[in-house]
């Protein structure tokens, strides 16, 4: 693969990882449920789907 091959493939990988990400978290909002991020510290914290998709 060319440089330009890799750069075309990491790009469209962004861009479904981003879609499933989203898709995600509506389903998760949709039934009210929490997800669990991880904090610039590290420190781990369960937070509600609606709010994290607000931020996104």
């Amino acid at each position: 693969m060319s440089d330009k091959d890799l750069e075309e493939f990491a790009e469209k990988l962004h861009y479904g990882l981003g879609i499933a990400e989203r898709r995600m978290l509506e389903e998760k909002a949709l039934h009210g449920q929490d997800i669990v991020v991880c904090d610039s510290q590290g420190a781990i914290h369960r937070i509600p789907a609606q709010e994290a998709l607000a931020a996104l």
